[in-house]
């Protein structure tokens, strides 16, 4: 069991924090596969992201396949990650659950191995109310109090629109600390009643839009695809850090303009929705593409993806191993 820590603040999130996919041994898409986990490729992930300079590991969210691993493979996953992380970054592992109590043994377990925190979202059996929201947060947080939250906002997944209301009484919370966001539209209203209190982190798609809306605040993001080739997101990193200095945003949108370009060949015809159904196959098709990974078969039920959308997802993850290559080269900003 780890030593206890002090709680992780607002403060400390910072810069890329990555997600990683939960690598599969071949023959985990067979329900009668037991201990799927490759914990070798996971160990080598998070070494590799931590040296090639990212901020956070983030695992165990709908790509990470939390809800089609068994307990016993998430605690080898956890333990394992915690491990090869040595305490060089954050390590925030999911234990969203179907109900609270479980929920809090899972939490407990990360926190006992050296998690940092949780990326935490709701039980997914009943739709929840913003004051069934919030008090589930709140349960967890005083179950575990050294434990730090991410809040895993995913309406899709979670069937919850997240109003402003939730945000500003979970800013109360103080293991809240920050929350995997979607999207620029509502962002600086729930900046604004959250008071500042809770890092929203968007994805790296809108991190550019993020950082020239509010530059002081937004100072972090999220990416699964830097499992693809992370120089992507950490060059990223450092150019919108430029360009809040200098005021050329030159190089940073053009880089984020490649990986938005990139990112958006797997997504399917049917937009957000469509993409839900399949973000698992379509996240490891993605990343297995790139090359950088190997994230391996989908656990059932979700390995059944449609042949058409898995090609869009690999010339996605072709995409951005390119730049990835060209950023590592030295000759992308040169195109």
């Amino acid at each position: 069991m780890s030593a206890k820590r002090s709680l992780m603040t607002m403060d400390e999130v910072q810069g890329a924090w990555t997600i990683m996919p939960t690598p599969a041994k071949p023959g985990a898409d067979d329900w009668r596969a037991q201990d799927t986990v490759d914990l070798d490729e996971t160990a080598r992930v998070v070494n590799a992201l931590i040296d090639a300079g990212a901020n956070a590991i983030m695992g165990l969210g709908t790509l990470g396949e939390c809800a089609t691993l068994t307990w016993s493979e998430k605690k080898a996953f956890i333990a394992t990650a915690v491990e090869a992380a040595r305490g060089r970054v954050p390590v925030f592992m999911g234990t969203t659950t179907l109900n609270t109590r479980d929920t809090i043994e899972h939490t407990r377990y990360a926190a006992d191995v050296g998690a940092s925190g949780t990326m935490l979202g709701m039980p997914m059996w009943c739709m929840a109310s913003v004051p069934t929201a919030v008090q589930f947060y709140r349960d967890v947080a005083q179950a575990c109090p050294e434990t730090a939250i991410c809040i895993y906002a995913n309406p899709e997944a979670f069937r919850f629109d997240y109003p402003a209301s939730f945000w500003a009484q979970v800013a109360d919370i103080p293991q809240v600390i920050t929350a995997k966001y979607l999207g620029l539209g509502t962002l600086l209203r729930d900046i604004g009643v959250s008071r500042r209190r809770i890092r929203f982190l968007p994805i790296n798609g809108d991190y550019y839009g993020a950082a020239r809306m509010d530059p002081e605040f937004c100072t972090a993001f999220w990416s699964g695809g830097a499992v693809c080739g992370p120089s992507v997101v950490t060059v990223l990193r450092d150019e919108v850090e430029v360009a809040k200095r200098t005021g050329d945003w030159a190089r940073a949108k053009k880089l984020s303009d490649a990986a938005g370009a990139a990112s958006a060949l797997f997504m399917p015809p049917g937009g957000f929705r469509e993409f839900a159904m399949h973000n698992i196959g379509l996240e490891k098709a993605r990343a297995d593409a790139g090359g950088w990974m190997r994230a391996g078969p989908c656990r059932p039920p979700y390995h059944l993806t449609p042949a058409p959308l898995l090609e869009g997802a690999r010339k996605s993850g072709e995409r951005w191993a390119e730049i990835h290559a060209s950023l590592l080269a030295g000759t992308f900003f040169d195109r």
